[in-house]
């Protein structure tokens, strides 16, 4: 039997963080997840961003690494997948202005497969009017845009998460352990220690 595929949402200066532990981590734990990008193939590269939280009034922002693609955006097919993973970084400000990137997020939602979002990557899911009546957190700055796609924004500290139904968000990377841990949860799998 093969393993399960998830498709990752990638673009230039995605979160280096965001994108690299997810990509890593759910592929240890049994996962076939493919990273795309529109107008990239597989073998490409995206640049990332590191997001820090140093004490300013915001994040910082520092050169990230490359990141390899391992499947071609124009060539998935969405039945394929059980659920879609969409990091957050800058990358989410300009992929929510692509038609194909907002259909695949719409198929995901109406097919409620699991989702999990974090930081940014609540902007794609509000341009896709995916949040409709749904409670969800993210980067405080992305909360307007929450609010106006009419879901329900949750203010939580850096670290948690929120699940509602196949809906999993965090506001940044420090949710990583508890953010990833409840998406394998909703896509049906367990981890033990």
């Amino acid at each position: 039997m093969s393993a399960k595929k998830l498709l990752l949402l990638a673009g230039d200066f995605v979160e280096d963080y965001e994108i690299m532990v997810p990509f890593q981590a759910l592929q240890m734990v049994g996962y076939e997840v493919h990273a795309v990008c529109p107008d990239k193939k597989s073998g490409d590269q995206v640049r990332t961003a590191v997001h820090d939280f140093e004490g300013d009034q915001t994040y910082s922002e520092k050169p990230g690494h490359n990141f390899t693609l391992n499947a071609t955006f124009a060539e998935v097919n969405l039945d394929d997948y059980v659920g879609l993973v969409i990091p957050g970084g800058r990358a989410p400000e300009y992929l929510r202005l692509n038609d194909r990137v907002l259909a695949v997020v719409k198929h995901f939602a109406d097919s409620q497969k699991p989702i999990a979002a974090v930081c940014h990557g609540l902007q794609i899911l509000s341009a896709a009017n995916a949040l409709k009546g749904r409670r969800c957190t993210a980067y405080p700055a992305c909360s307007p845009e929450v609010g106006l796609a009419g879901g329900e924004y949750v203010g939580v500290p850096v670290d948690e998460v929120v699940v509602d139904g196949n809906l999993v968000t965090a506001p940044a990377w420090p949710a990583h352990p508890k953010w990833l841990a409840a998406f394998i949860k909703v896509l049906g799998g367990r981890i033990e220690i």
